[in-house]
């Protein structure tokens, strides 16, 4: 990997003779009484401040504090004037945007595209505190307030939409958030060696805009490539075929040099450098010879341009591939893209954090609560994860559908056992309302901490695109010896009554430590554990880069062995998704029916949802496979459900035990040809007939029919006793307050006992 400056060495800015702030001030009067006169850096974001290290603001504010720089924030700013953007008044050196914690369409908006009522971000829950596309909407209110103030974006927003993507909510191909915000600079994944750099040189007099060569950051260009870069053309990746003609003429080539494979496409026209002179550029071929002299640090890939990608599903597919490609720190090469008459640039990922680097991101002096301004109100995101700790970052998993690939990377970042154990200790000693519980030691994943290659060099020229999929690769260490000597250690400081773990497990590699598993199960799991199959099938299994359900099932039967041996009775809450891309009706019914014959009941349900930049959301888009090889013919089809009526019929299937959905679940599985599990017994899918005051659409009859009758009649028709439900993968209420009945159902015709029961999610 190349070297990387620690982010803790830079020499600190004048003004860090003003000290450290107890909160980042959100007012004058809070500058006034820190002594300031003005702000070096504003952050704009659209989540509440909480000053705590699980909120990207508050890491990115006191990671700029203590390199001396004076900080303030702007939280869920009145976005429809441009005097809340001046209540801070000037920053000498650049304003800093972020969305929040999330994409603010998908903070808005259902799968569905139906509008969400509540905001786990802002204080009492309260919705409509931020606007849609919140990155675009601050940076230009930002650049109304001070026209001269630069202006740098970041956050998961940013990071997801750099590059021209496809946009779920308006359904259709979207420019790379830059262009729209008219941003000077973007920052993606986690930012503290770009955001460092980029305010040390700013206070030397550097605009952001002329910064080019910092890792992790992406800008609009005119068009030049600087002298000595190799341009290589991104469509003999895949060789997607023949390329409608772009008149622009920094895009590709001709489609008629792209018709034949063996044929090699002459040179793209060379982009003009100052004065019209051509820029020195040699442009090659991906397949072809690479001057071998040449370092990748000075390489970058033509993309097909946005106006190619949002008219063309094939080359969106083949821009996807060759992007997610381009993601290893180790060997990344730069990506360019026009769009219009300029071009986005995206350098290559940052150099991960060391873990002496991840220690002092988590060591700075947060102040572990939400700013005073707020009072008494809750916010819902802080209350989840106040009791939590977050030991790692990044996820080699890959899978399709998820963001944390696209925003943190593959390579998991570690922090020291030490600073972990600090960390439980200021929470057992600082945060107000602690019983004595730690809610959660994870990250992305519970069990990827200090997971790696076993070969540096090895890792560095790795671009598989998962470390687990189709099978965990021979050269992933899988040792989770030091996480069970972490747990041991967290839970036998002076003051803990428990360690729980609450953040997803990745139960394909807990299979290869049996040792783990026993003590996960024996000391860790508040009587039930969450863990994500999403599926049965191998077909959607095979789009989402999962394991097979076989591996739950080894898991399972663990879980439950040492459970036994523990002498607990506890249950997994599986998560499953409906209306992924490769998912058919057949495929939904199939995990019906597991889910029945293991006695599972799921409240609420899980559809896809295409976030922006996620491999599923290609598939989605184009209909084609974007984790192989992308052509015109022969490429592998994939068909996703798209229709509401589908997406609704496939959720159906995951509450194949609500009445109100088997009038459609009836209709269904007669048009496919399953009418066999109709009928009233054990046996059958759906019963025959409908109780009275079920089956309607939402009406007032529904939800009495439901409550008075439908319990009684699953009981009946079913085999399965009365159970409360469980919410989003969680129980209705905690284990520790009172157990669910719903953890007594069992497998239909299996024996009673802890090792045959299922668990309702």
């Amino acid at each position: 990997m190349l070297p990387a400056k620690n982010i803790f060495s830079y020499r600190k800015y004048w003004a860090s003779r003003f000290g450290t702030a107890p909160f980042l001030p959100m007012s004058r009067a809070e500058m006034d009484k820190l002594g300031w006169d003005s702000c070096d850096i504003i952050i704009v974001v659209g989540d509440a401040y909480v000053d705590h290290p699980s909120f990207g603001m508050a890491v990115v504010g006191r990671m700029l504090e203590a390199q001396g720089f004076r900080v303030g924030i702007i939280a869920q700013p009145d976005w429809t004037s441009v005097d809340a953007f001046r209540q801070l008044g000037k920053p000498n050196l650049f304003f800093g945007v972020s969305a929040g914690n999330m994409d603010s369409m998908v903070n808005h908006y259902t799968s569905d595209r139906r509008l969400r009522h509540n905001d786990a971000y802002t204080p009492n829950d309260e919705h409509g505190k931020r606007p849609d596309r919140a990155v675009t909407v601050y940076a230009q209110r930002c650049r109304e307030a001070y026209k001269d103030v630069p202006v740098v974006i970041g956050g998961i927003e940013a990071s997801l939409r750099r590059i021209a993507h496809y946009d779920y909510w308006s359904d259709k191909v979207r420019r790379s958030v830059l262009p729209d915000s008219k941003a000077d600079l973007l920052v993606y994944g986690n930012a503290e060696r770009a955001i460092v750099e980029i305010a040390h040189r700013a206070a030397k007099g550097e605009h952001p805009r002329t910064m080019r060569d910092i890792r992790g950051t992406a800008f609009m260009t005119d068009g030049t490539i600087p002298e000595g870069w190799v341009m290589l053309d991104s469509t003999t990746v895949d060789e997607p075929g023949p390329v409608a003609p772009h008149p622009d003429p920094y895009a590709m080539t001709s489609p008629a040099t792209c018709a034949s494979k063996d044929e090699p496409s002459p040179p793209a026209p060379l982009p003009q450098g100052e004065g019209g002179k051509a820029a020195e550029v040699k442009v090659v071929h991906l397949r072809r010879e690479i001057p071998r002299n040449h370092p990748r640090e000075r390489t970058v890939i033509r993309l097909p341009a946005y106006e190619q990608v949002k008219d063309d599903p094939i080359l969106y597919a083949h821009a996807s591939r060759v992007l997610h490609l381009e993601t290893n720190p180790g060997n990344a090469r730069a990506l360019v893209q026009r769009h219009g008459d300029r071009d986005v640039w995206i350098n290559p990922p940052p150099i991960p954090l060391t873990t002496a680097e991840m220690d002092g991101v988590f060591g700075l002096p947060y102040a572990r609560a939400p700013h005073p301004a707020y009072g008494d109100a809750r916010i819902p995101a802080w209350e989840m994860i106040r009791f939590s700790v977050n030991i790692m970052r990044g996820c080699f998993g890959g899978c399709t559908f998820c963001s944390i690939t696209e925003h943190e990377g593959r390579i998991i970042q570690s922090r020291s056992e030490a600073s972990i154990l600090r960390e439980v200790e200021e929470i057992r000693d600082k945060v107000k309302g602690f019983t004595g519980v730690i809610s959660d030691l994870g990250g992305p994943t519970a069990n990827m901490y200090r997971l790696a290659c076993k070969d540096e060099k090895i890792e560095e020229n790795c671009r598989r695109l998962s470390c687990v999929f189709p099978d965990i690769c021979k050269n992933l260490n899988t040792d989770h010896g030091p996480l069970i000597q972490l747990y041991r250690k967290a839970r036998s400081l002076p003051g803990i009554k428990k360690v729980l773990i609450a953040s997803g497990l990745r139960y394909d590699l807990a299979v290869q430590s049996p040792a783990y598993v026993k003590e996960l199960v024996t000391h860790h799991v508040g009587g039930y554990l969450k863990i994500a199959p999403e599926h049965t099938e191998s077909g959607p299994l095979s789009k989402m880069m999962k394991p097979g359900i076989g591996t739950y099932d080894r898991f399972k039967a663990m879980f439950e062995k040492f459970s036994r041996e523990a002498g607990k009775e506890q249950y997994l809450i599986p998560y499953f998704i409906a209306a992924h891309p490769g998912t058919t009706d057949e495929d939904m019914m199939h995990l019906a029916l597991w889910l029945k014959a293991n006695g599972f009941r799921a409240d609420q349900v899980q559809a896809f949802l295409p976030s922006p930049m996620a491999l599923a959301t290609a598939m989605y888009h184009s209909g084609r496979n974007p984790l192989r090889t992308v052509r015109r013919t022969g490429t592998e089809e994939v068909y996703s459900p798209k229709g509401l009526k589908q997406r609704r019929l496939h959720k159906a299937f995951l509450r194949y035990h609500d009445a109100e959905n088997w009038p459609l679940l009836r209709e269904a599985l007669k048009r496919m040809g399953r009418a066999d599990l109709i009928g009233n017994g054990k046996r059958h899918l759906v019963p025959s007939w409908q109780p009275a005051g079920t089956g309607l659409t939402g009406g007032e009859g529904a939800r009495t029919g439901r409550k008075h009758g439908q319990q009684k009649f699953l009981t009946k028709h079913t085999g399965l006793p009365p159970q409360p439900s469980v919410r989003d993968g969680k129980p209705a209420a905690p284990a520790r307050r009172a157990k669910p009945e719903a953890a007594r159902a069992r497998p239909t015709g299996n024996k009673p006992g802890p090792a045959k029961r299922g668990k309702g999610r």
